[in-house]
């Protein structure tokens, strides 16, 4: 993977990954196009440049995640979400092995686009009564429900984004407040990822911890700050974009798009490639 590679997939990662498109379909996609071999090093690129977008929520909310007024209701905030990754934290370390041997397979996560695209075209229509507007108001149980629905995007292809989204409008969240915790839980559930593969996973190949891999060579070090800094700057206009899309037209677009992406997708896997 060369610099201008790396380049266009953290492009490709912060405009993704807050959408509910899933960024892991379309990463896929650009590496084999590009013909990238996946080594350790790639994987672990994929998964630390979320580092990057984590940082770009933190960012556009500082005030929620900094305000510290009122401590009872920081503390809240924070509880909620502490509650809400555990599952994901659970079932992520169980399934680990099995989620990446999926990654390195594109027909089922296209697949998995798809069907998930058929159900962004009626999730507007069966959640038209929401009594959740702001976070505030979303309790740790709903929180926790919406942890769960979290852990669907476990299989590459979900988007963590879609089914937190979803699994916040079932709880009763409007549109506007769901993808807003979803953003929310996205910071310490992707954190907890890219921790555990920078500093406790052991890659298989090279027998190096992730940290390791990227302070193996100044190429690495490189790639892993560019990498970041892209998914950074490209995430925060993502997110701008995706509120106002989804205040204007709900989620029918992105269903559209997931359908129509996924099918190229699935062709190009089997015939193509």
């Amino acid at each position: 993977m060369n610099t201008l590679q790396a380049f266009l997939i953290a492009i490709l990662e912060g405009i993704t990954e807050y959408l509910p498109i899933s960024s892991t379909a379309h990463m896929v996609f650009l590496s084999s196009y590009f013909g990238i071999q996946e080594d350790d090093f790639v994987k672990l690129f994929q998964v630390s440049i979320q580092f990057g977008a984590i940082l770009a929520v933190v960012a556009l909310y500082w005030r929620k995640f900094f305000d510290f007024s009122s401590l009872n209701v920081a503390m809240r905030f924070y509880l909620k979400l502490i509650y809400a990754v555990i599952p994901a934290l659970v079932l992520g370390k169980l399934f680990d092995d099995k989620i990446e041997a999926v990654m390195g397979d594109p027909i089922p996560i296209a697949i998995v686009l798809i069907l998930g695209g058929v159900v962004l075209l009626f999730v507007d229509s069966r959640f038209q009564n929401p009594t959740v507007v702001k976070e505030e108001d979303i309790t740790v149980k709903k929180a926790v429900a919406i942890g769960f629905w979290q852990c669907l995007a476990m299989m590459p292809g979900t988007s963590r984004s879609a089914a937190s989204i979803i699994g916040g409008m079932q709880q009763g969240l409007t549109r506007h407040a769901a993808a807003e915790f979803s953003f929310f839980l996205a910071v310490p559930t992707m954190m907890a990822v890219t921790c555990y593969s920078l500093f406790l996973k052991t890659y298989e190949t090279t027998q190096l911890k992730g940290y390791e891999l990227i302070l193996k060579s100044n190429e690495n070090i490189q790639l892993f700050l560019i990498g970041n800094l892209v998914a950074f700057i490209v995430a925060i206009i993502a997110i701008k974009f995706f509120i106002e899309i989804i205040k204007k037209y709900g989620f029918k677009p992105w269903g559209w798009y997931r359908i129509i992406v996924g099918a190229f997708l699935l062709i190009y896997f089997t015939y193509l490639k």
